[in-house]
């Protein structure tokens, strides 16, 4: 278990989130089926490269949902009987992707900094599904997101 300073006098965010993440790192980290190390090593070496990719998909995806690029959806045959516009998810979205975006710099470093913005950004992801009451995403996005997340962590330093 890691086995940071944690001041328990004062309740402030980051001490709240190294809580959380001790506590999560026992079940998912610890006490979860251990991947393979080949496994990890693959996820940590190419994961990077995966995540910029999602990047770029998340953004065209972002770009949609505010309308930006909707002058041209006629022309590509998608998104018919969807409203275009500002949406309040949206923010969430972006929001994961920033996150995601300054942690690719990190992630090829193997950087434990780096590894906690992809946690904000799952704690991100988890709130805008609770938020918008969708439990299943909610439930079976976190349970994969923290497994991978928590079994890939002892390759950040």
């Amino acid at each position: 278990m890691n086995k940071e300073k944690i001041n328990t006098g004062k309740k402030d965010w980051k001490n709240m989130l190294v809580i959380l993440e001790n506590k999560l790192n026992v079940y998912f980290g610890e006490k979860a089926p251990k991947l393979p190390d080949s496994v990890g090593e693959f996820i940590v070496k190419y994961g990077p490269y995966f995540a910029v990719i999602g990047i770029i998909f998340g953004l065209g995806a972002i770009l949609v949902s505010l309308g930006l690029i909707s002058a041209f959806l006629p022309f590509t045959g998608i998104g018919y009987g969807y409203s275009y516009g500002f949406s309040f998810w949206s923010l969430f979205s972006l929001a994961v992707l920033v996150l995601q975006g300054m942690a690719i710099p990190g992630l090829f470093k193997r950087l434990k900094s780096a590894w906690n913005l992809m946690f904000y950004a799952s704690l991100v992801s988890a709130l805008s599904s609770l938020l918008s009451f969708d439990l299943g995403g909610l439930i079976i996005g976190m349970i994969i997101s923290w497994y991978f997340l928590f079994q890939i962590r002892k390759y950040y330093k």
